[in-house]
């Protein structure tokens, strides 16, 4: 596997344009959040998002060890900041041999292993030079020769750094990496091995024109800054001046507030990590601090006027704008030819790359199988999980229920009864208006504010999108995520004759791909919208506080989610009678956010 530390290439590249034209490509490979070089080089080679595998950005602190990371200290050696497996240590615990010429985690000892053959970071070090080490590996004699290999170029990461993605000097350096590339595919056919070796080619990333002129700073908004600083960026971090002892004690609720909505259009919004888009993953690990600051595209946040980047480029950002979008290449006798896919997350690289070499990955957070669609043969066969519950008839004749489930309704009846479905017309409940009937306070507990986003949703949104869909399938339901881990929490946790407030609802509209046909009798793939909506006593994430809603359809896109976030979360299972898994796979994994 090669990495390019790149972003999208928007004209010809020779062998960058052959192998994508001859192999496997898609439109963009999305990165984790943030968009760093450090935290998406290791999800690609454990499957895991940078919150399960710890490394959540090029700096941080542990509180639990009471240290620094960064790429220029001795800690970047600590195993301890490495969670997860890397590819290599899969391979290598099932008696297969690697070799590593670079990759952020390689020249580290993770779970007791290093890579047979690998070498300690040197940017001083040819591109050439690096390609001849991997040849020189792939001439060792059989039960030496590793099976797996990665190599790593810096460039053009460190030109748009310096002088930004659209300079003269980012072409000179795309031009190189071309050329390197090149020398990789002409050396493979001059040694007759393209026939036997698949070539992955990656690039963690994009980048993004800097200017002062987008930078927002923390002390502009809030006059007393001493007790706290700003880990600066894009993805910026608020951490507490005095560690570790205020660590968890700090007043990060007061301080996100404090920054909330202070100006019109504020390029700055102020989060607890916990209260992030749920797509983001990016909250369940002591590494990330409590308060967050989400950037605007384009835009930048420090404490005060201190900021970095400046001028040139810069990356970290929503990992769902056009510019932060990363590339894959797949070329080799595995993959089909001529093939463009749609866009997946590089989550999903790991169990590719454990399938081509003919091993069992570790647990990850990509959903095996799914990138099957690349590959001529797929080794591994997918199956819906076996259904916990089946259908029951329901009768409700009669809108007073015959059986009391020895429960007493005076106020309200707590069923741990999970999935709903919206907009069913029955008149089961003769007290209240029907819009209660109709958007479930009466089962799980609304928000007064979030109900007025909710039926905002079902009688202005829901309908406009059934018109432009042809029609749409509505699933909707809560979520319950205390602790913030992306998984089902057990009821266990649950008050006794208590009703639990939701933490999230989520929505899922699954309409054909061929909008001629309707959802019941579509013909072709289906094709799906889904939403994680976060449940708040208040407008405050919006900065709205009004009876205008026309901000409603934004915000439902922000915190846009796969169908697979919700059924984590949820401990449900879709799409099981509908099509194949493998295109079920697909359809779950896919992040539509348009």
């Amino acid at each position: 596997m090669a990495c390019v530390v790149s972003w999208c290439i928007d004209f010809v590249l020779k062998y960058f344009c052959f192998a994508g034209n001859y192999g496997t490509t898609t439109l963009n490979m999305r990165p984790v959040y943030p968009t760093k070089t450090f935290p998406n080089h290791y999800s690609i080679v454990t499957g895991l998002y940078p919150e399960s595998h710890g490394i959540v950005d090029n700096k941080m602190y542990d509180v639990n060890i009471d240290a620094f990371f960064s790429l220029k200290t001795e800690q970047k050696f600590n195993p301890e900041w490495y969670q997860g497996e890397p590819v290599w240590v899969t391979a290598m615990h099932q008696n297969l041999k690697t070799g590593t010429f670079f990759w952020p985690g390689s020249d580290v000892n993770v779970s007791g292993l290093f890579p047979n053959y690998y070498k300690l970071y040197d940017k001083y070090v040819t591109f050439e030079k690096r390609v001849k080490t991997l040849f020189n590996w792939l001439s060792l004699p059989e039960g030496e020769r590793p099976d797996f290999y990665t190599l790593y170029l810096d460039e053009p990461d460190t030109s748009g750094h310096r002088y930004g993605p659209n300079s003269k000097q980012v072409v000179a350096a795309l031009e190189d990496v071309d050329r390197i590339m090149g020398m990789l595919m002409d050396g493979l056919k001059e040694k007759n091995l393209t026939d036997c070796v698949n070539l992955i080619i990656v690039s963690d990333h994009g980048m993004e024109e800097a200017t002062c002129e987008r930078a927002a700073y923390v002390s502009s908004y809030v006059d007393k800054v001493d007790d706290f600083t700003v880990i600066q960026g894009p993805a910026a971090r608020i951490r507490p001046s005095a560690l570790p002892q205020n660590y968890f004690s700090f007043d990060y609720e007061g301080l996100v507030k404090n920054l909330s909505c202070r100006t019109p259009d504020q390029p700055m919004r102020p989060y607890l990590k916990e209260n992030l888009p749920k797509r983001m993953h990016f909250a369940n690990n002591v590494r990330i601090e409590r308060g967050h600051l989400y950037m605007r595209e384009g835009w930048q946040a420090a404490l005060q006027k201190e900021i970095k980047y400046c001028k040139g480029g810069f990356h970290g950002s929503d990992n769902l704008f056009t510019n932060m979008q990363a590339i894959f290449i797949g070329y080799g006798p595995a993959f089909k030819h001529h093939t463009v896919v749609p866009p997946f997350e590089n989550i999903e690289v790991y169990n590719l790359m454990c399938d081509l070499l003919g091993i069992r990955p570790a647990p990850n957070n990509g959903t095996h199988g799914s990138l099957n669609h690349l590959l001529k043969n797929p080794v591994y066969r997918p199956v819906h999980p076996a259904q916990l519950s089946h259908d029951t008839p329901c009768e409700a004749n009669d809108p007073t229920p015959t059986d009391d489930l020895q429960c007493t309704c005076s106020l309200f009846c707590v069923c741990f009864f999970l999935f709903l479905i919206i907009r069913v017309l029955l008149d089961l409940n003769a007290k209240g208006p029907e819009t209660d009937s109709l958007i479930t306070s009466n089962m799980v507990p609304m928000f007064p504010k979030f109900k007025d986003v909710w039926t905002h949703f079902h009688d202005v949104l829901l309908p406009k999108y059934s018109q432009q869909l042809n029609g749409v399938n509505v699933m909707s339901g809560p979520i319950f995520d205390e602790n913030y881990d992306g998984n089902l929490e057990s009821n266990s946790k649950t008050i006794p004759l208590t009703a639990p407030v939701p933490t999230h609802f989520f929505v899922i509209l699954t309409s054909c791909g061929n909008s001629t046909f309707n959802p019941a009798n579509c013909e072709g793939p289906l094709q799906a919208q889904s939403f994680i909506l976060p449940h708040r006593p208040d407008h405050t994430e919006s900065c709205s506080d009004g009876a205008d809603l026309t901000w409603v359809e934004d915000w439902l896109k922000f915190h846009a989610a796969r169908v697979r976030d919700i059924e984590l979360l949820t401990g449900l299972s879709f799409y099981h009678d509908r099509i194949s898994v493998e295109e079920t796979l697909q359809l779950k994994t896919l992040l539509k956010t348009a």
